[in-house]
């Protein structure tokens, strides 16, 4: 593949794993919502799809984010980390091959879309789990197997790789099946099928050839001592203040990002557009992807990651000012354009800059636990305030017209799309935290640190 000419065989194979979990990115995070949200439609409160998403979300960052700190310090004992790394992708997997079974169950009645609806949801938050905990160790071999001067070019190479194939392709085989007339339960229940499949072999690469070179030594009482330990890390951060205000801008601004991942299609269906018009327009994301991330390459080699990040901020407060006024297919569209053009850019390059910050390359995986923790901490508050905000708004219009808690599915349905922009548009408050820290704070601490 002439793209990754200069890479190492270690390089390429990290990067190939971007290819194997972005398959998850789309398929589950993208097209399971919709799949819930018909399943929620059978339910006892058809109109709660995208608040209990929300909140589904929420609780999964929540145990991501709690057992983060704990995981990165057992990784960085000599030989765990790849051990791991296999226990969270086998878990993960796993979920996304039960999920292939759930669309042939049965959810035509109430208490079988209650029990399917439930199903799905533990099967999702099992997989975000599995797919979070090994992307934890996935970072943390970013200094492992490359330099730091090339660490900005390997991250944002990693992002792309999933967009080119990783998520394009699973996603094409649903599209042209659904295209040819194959029952739609049928299309998701291969896609998941095929998802799960997809990540697991595609993966094989980096566990045959990545290799854990930064460790710290393995004695009896260690993990007790590490654990120990956990404090004085967060006390190492703090007193790093160039890392510490970039964690803390890095937990508003990603959580913006990733609620907008996470909620987009959720957030469609509520609006009532239509499923193939908006997997069509995420497709036209996954295309884009790799054009704009070698973009952000080039231009973070002219004027710097932490200039790049910055540009990828402010685009993401227009794409949530402009999410509130999606009514119809042709905005989702470009809506989705862009996204497109700075997703990957963001997280690649916000990946690389903190693996620079780390003082003690050693503790890799206890550092990158702590940037995880601030990634899904932050990921339970985006989904949560949207959920809230646009319940919030619901129970405002139902009072102002006078529109009972008990009225029809219809009724309630057109309440819930009138109450969705709202839940959006509260994202960019996020986006306004996170950017001032991060244009205002962090230049003078990192400036004092020069």
């Amino acid at each position: 593949m002439g793209l990754l000419k200069g890479y190492t065989k270690e390089e390429k194979s990290w990067m190939l794993y971007d290819w194997a979990n972005s398959a998850h990115s789309v398929v589950i995070v993208t097209i399971l919502p919709i799949f819930y949200n018909t399943v929620a439609d059978f339910t006892a409160n058809p109109a709660s799809g995208m608040n209990t998403w929300g909140y589904a979300t929420s609780i999964a960052m929540l145990i991501i984010a709690l057992m983060a700190p704990v995981a990165g310090v057992m990784g960085d004992f000599k030989g765990a980390r790849k051990r791991l790394f296999t226990v969270f992708l086998v878990v993960g997997v796993l979920a996304c091959a039960a999920l292939a079974v759930t669309p042939m169950l049965p959810f035509e009645t109430q208490a079988m879309a209650e029990k399917v609806g439930m199903t799905v949801l533990l099967l999702y938050i099992a997989s975000q789990i599995g797919f979070s905990g090994a992307n934890l160790y996935y970072d943390s071999f970013l200094t492992d197997i490359t330099t730091e001067d090339r660490m900005d070019r390997v991250s944002t190479m990693g992002y792309a790789m999933g967009y080119i194939g990783g998520s394009t392709i699973p996603l094409v085989v649903f599209l042209v099946m659904a295209g040819l007339g194959v029952d739609m339960l049928v299309c998701l229940s291969v896609v998941f099928g095929l998802t799960a499949v997809w990540w697991m072999v595609f993966s094989l690469p980096l566990l045959k050839n990545v290799h854990q070179k930064s460790y710290v030594p393995y004695e009896k009482g260690a993990v007790g001592r590490a654990l120990r330990g956990l404090g004085g890390t967060v006390r190492e951060i703090f007193r790093h203040k160039a890392m510490f205000v970039f964690l803390l801008a890095y937990f508003f601004y990603i959580d913006g990002v990733n609620t907008i991942i996470h909620m987009s299609t959720s957030y469609g269906d509520t609006l009532g557009l239509g499923s193939t018009e908006m997997l069509l327009a995420l497709l036209l994301v996954q295309i884009l992807g790799l054009p704009f991330g070698l973009l952000y390459i080039r231009l973070s080699e002219k004027l710097g990651a932490r200039f790049m990040i910055g540009v990828g901020i402010v685009i993401y407060m227009g794409i949530t000012v402009f999410g509130f006024f999606v009514r119809s297919v042709w905005q989702f569209w470009v809506l989705a354009i862009l996204v497109a053009t700075s997703q990957g850019g963001i997280q690649a390059l916000s990946r690389s800059m903190f693996g620079k910050l780390i003082p003690d390359k050693k503790r890799t995986g206890e550092f990158f636990g702590f940037y995880d923790i601030f990634g899904k901490f932050s990921a339970i508050m985006g989904p949560s305030l949207v959920a809230f905000t646009s319940g919030l708004a619901a129970a405002r219009i139902r009072a102002m017209e006078g529109i009972a808690e008990n009225a029809s599915a219809e009724v309630l349905a057109e309440v819930a799309r009138r109450a969705a922009p709202w839940g959006v548009l509260s994202v960019l408050l996020i986006f306004l935290i996170g950017g001032g820290l991060y244009f205002f704070v962090l230049p003078r601490v990192m400036d004092k640190k020069k």
